[in-house]
């Protein structure tokens, strides 16, 4: 009877786990969107209201702006940002061939400035990179989330599916535990999202100002009470990573509006 009662244990252990690495069922996705209250609802979509469009249109002069020793701006590359971005943001991260290893939009911004215009990248989370980060997304707003297919980046997102399961702090919470097991539940009075980085740089109210993913997921780190990752850190690029992937089709909203 012990041993028949044993047995049921490790079964429901391993059904449990296996439901959590499941996630959440694409029928049942939702973005953040869907979770704020109608006022917020209506200040993102409104882009004469939507703060957040602020940076948009600072992202859109230093799009034009000539920059670092070469003297040449984005648009000197890239053209018509509305034309040759479009459909960029929806595949990022990518595989970066200098690094060997995935590299994040606001990444390959200051790479590009760094090796084409020849000036110093952006500090992370500056107006600066957040408004061209922002602007360069936007141009994807209305697209499905399509994650790059590349090999290569197999290794990274199951890694940033194992930082995203795993339990961190002195709370003992995994990312999953709150957006996989108890979305749509409230936490301090507002609703607990699913997760998906559909809007980012997005505008927080609790912020007044635009900030990236890594921000956020920092600030989740930092809720828990767990050491956060640094800026730029590998382990944000690859929870970005698999965060991506669990938000396939659904579509780009940057800039998006949340509490």
């Amino acid at each position: 009877m012990r041993a028949l009662s044993g047995l049921v244990g490790i079964i429901a252990a391993v059904v449990c786990s296996m439901a959590i690495a499941a996630g959440i069922e694409d029928s049942a996705k939702r973005s953040g969107f869907d979770f704020m209250t109608p006022e917020t609802q209506a200040l993102q979509a409104d882009d004469m209201s939507n703060p957040g469009m602020l940076w948009v249109l600072q992202g859109e002069q230093l799009w034009q702006q000539l920059e670092g020793r070469a003297d040449v701006a984005c648009a000197g590359c890239h053209g018509d940002a509305s034309q040759t971005m479009r459909g960029v943001a929806t595949r990022y991260p990518a595989f970066d061939e200098a690094t060997g290893r995935p590299i994040d939009l606001a990444g390959r911004i200051n790479s590009c400035r760094a090796e084409r215009q020849q000036a110093e990248p952006l500090v992370p989370e500056s107006d600066a990179l957040l408004a061209l980060t922002a602007y360069v997304t936007h141009q994807s707003r209305g697209m499905p989330i399509t994650p790059a297919t590349d090999a290569r980046l197999a290794p990274f997102r199951d890694n940033g599916r194992r930082l995203f399961q795993s339990r961190i702090g002195q709370l003992d919470l995994s990312c999953a535990s709150c957006h996989d097991d108890n979305w749509g539940k409230r936490l301090g009075g507002s609703v607990i999202p699913q997760a998906h980085p559909t809007g980012y740089p997005l505008y927080r109210l609790e912020w007044q100002m635009v900030g990236s993913l890594q921000r956020r997921l920092r600030n989740c780190m930092i809720g828990v009470r767990a050491e956060p990752f640094a800026f730029g850190a590998p382990e944000l690029i690859d929870l970005e990573l698999h965060l991506t992937e669990r938000a396939r089709g659904l579509l780009v909203e940057t800039p998006a509006v949340r509490p």
